[in-house]
């Protein structure tokens, strides 16, 4: 059912101020609700392909598996590190050089070890080149009878072989681990074969888990599909397939923001305005989430073909949330500031920024970095500092780690500030954080480049007492920044009366010698 306009609408009204030139006198409700503006685009732009800056969580929690998997946060002891290396030296090693097979040779080398889902796990990221010989090694730690294969131990298994998009061999493993997988193993696979760009196999991978994998068919793992199909902008087969199925699983209000959240993934707003306009038709509410996923991307569409209309565009959705009456959130803001600042429109996202609790919003780890950056890139270096001590104090100092120091001195850097980088290096290390080698090697290469060649050297000797590897490199000076010698202009002496009167003499002399007529050739002079 569709709410009714709430208090906030008044809320919302300040908000749309801040980004028209329109004045609203009126800041009570309408006393009939309009038709939902989201049946009627307002924004004809073609299509851009823009990832969402927004995150749903899927229905259960579960790490997700980047190109290199991470270990358990525990730090293994050196003995699990060798063994883990010894057992990757056995899969990179040729086949053709031993006549036994991978799993007689593991046998006589590593009957006596216990394998734990850590060491597979070390195994297989310093195993980058062993191929199907993963297969084998699987084989061979199912056989022992010290160690009992589990769901994370064959998402291991099946990460590594969807890294290698060997799929063939990863059908395998599934098989075979067949009423041992769970959920962990189910994420994998699937987050393997979308981020390989095969939504056909994705969806057809549905229908048969059941029967050739052993997982369960049910709304949660529906759930999770769809949410990584529409991630990845592959929002079209996700919503087919939620049609296909909606006899059995009836989709749900998260389903729904999912999916318009996808089309706005892949940059296409009419086909997120024509699923929020049959949503609205069936009955469904359209969330925050729903709103905050619009709201990007038509700001991402205006900043690519006219940046001067995102302030009056974004109006337009705030006025849809306000009819609606979907309150803004955290969301709402970081969309809004993080667009404004992409077009260099800082002071504006500094007064949003600023009336947030009008709202009842408070920022975020996001909008404090973003708006440090927007800062640093604009010159403003105080209030730069000054935002960075307000994001410690706001207690978002966890986020301030390497990472965000080293992209604050790339800013700085960038537009040759490079006294205020040191600051900014300074205040890095004093908050207890290293710096690496790119750290160093940015720094020294733009102080080379100012001529401060003492103070890169002095930098190069700082790290490597701090046991920094870097490397000596030949660093380019700017010509900007090179001191050109100065020239004095010779001072001209007075001259005396004898030199005047002599230049004097020589510059009548060729006067006098202009006007004398010389005779012609071939003619004799008359006596």
């Amino acid at each position: 059912m569709r709410r009714l306009p709430t208090p906030l609408a008044a809320s919302h009204k300040q908000l749309r101020l801040l980004f028209s030139r329109r004045c609203f006198t009126s800041s009570s409700p309408p006393p009939h609700p309009q038709p939902h503006r989201l049946l009627h685009p307002h924004l004809p732009l073609s299509k851009p392909s823009f990832p969402t800056t927004h995150s749903l969580s899927p229905p259960f929690s579960l790490p997700s598996r980047f190109f290199s998997s991470h270990p358990d946060p525990n730090p293994d002891t050196e003995e699990h590190l060798a063994l883990a290396q010894s057992l990757s030296s056995e899969l990179l090693k040729d086949p053709t050089t031993d006549p036994l097979s991978l799993t007689q040779r593991l046998d006589l080398s590593f009957s006596h070890v216990k394998l734990t889902p850590s060491v597979i796990l070390q195994t297989l990221d310093l195993s980058p080149g062993a191929g199907r010989a993963v297969l084998g090694f699987h084989k061979w730690a199912s056989s022992r009878p010290d160690f009992k294969p589990d769901d994370e131990t064959l998402s291991h298994f099946v990460n590594y072989l969807g890294r290698r998009k060997d799929f063939k061999a990863a059908h395998d493993v599934l098989v075979a681990g067949r009423g041992v997988s769970g959920a962990k193993t189910l994420e994998s696979a699937i987050d393997r074969l979308v981020r390989a760009g095969r939504p056909t196999q994705v969806t057809s991978f549905f229908e048969k888990m059941e029967n050739d994998y052993g997982f369960a068919r049910n709304s949660e793992s529906m759930k999770l599909i769809v949410t990584k199909l529409c991630e990845n902008g592959f929002a079209s087969h996700a919503e087919k397939m939620v049609k296909g199925w909606a006899n059995k699983f009836f989709p749900d209000d998260y389903i729904c923001d999912v999916l318009i959240k996808g089309w706005c993934v892949d940059g296409k707003l009419e086909e997120a305005r024509r699923l929020a306009g049959e949503m609205y038709r069936g009955g469904f509410e359209i969330g925050v989430v729903a709103y905050n996923a619009i709201l990007d991307c038509v700001c991402k569409l205006c900043r690519k073909k006219d940046p001067f209309r995102l302030q009056s565009e974004a109006e337009k959705v705030l006025v849809d949330m306000d009819v609606a009456g979907v309150p803004c959130d955290v969301e709402t803001f970081n969309v809004l500031i993080t667009n404004l600042c992409k077009i260099r429109k800082t002071e504006d996202a500094m007064n949003l920024f600023h009336r947030m609790g009008e709202w009842g919003c408070y920022p975020d780890e996001t909008i404090f970095l973003v708006l440090i950056k927007s800062l640093y890139q604009a010159a403003r270096i105080g209030e730069g500092d000054e935002m960075i001590d307000q994001m410690k104090s706001a207690g978002f100092g966890e986020a301030l780690d390497r990472k965000a120091y080293y992209e604050f001195l790339k800013i700085l850097c960038g537009i040759e500030r490079i006294d205020q980088a040191m600051s900014v290096f300074t205040k890095m290390k004093d908050d207890g954080f290293s710096p690496g080698i790119k750290t160093y090697d940015l720094l020294m290469g733009k102080l080379v480049a100012h001529g401060r060649v003492d103070k890169a050297n002095a930098l190069f000797k700082e790290a490597e007492s701090s046991g920094v590897p870097v490397e000596p490199k030949a660093y380019k000076m700017d010509p900007r920044f090179v001191k050109k010698p100065v020239v004095l202009k010779k001072e001209k002496k007075r001259e005396t009366l004898p030199e005047k009167m002599a230049r004097k003499r020589r510059r009548l002399k060729k006067i006098r010698l202009s006007f004398v007529k010389k005779p012609k050739r071939g003619m004799r002079r008359a006596y």
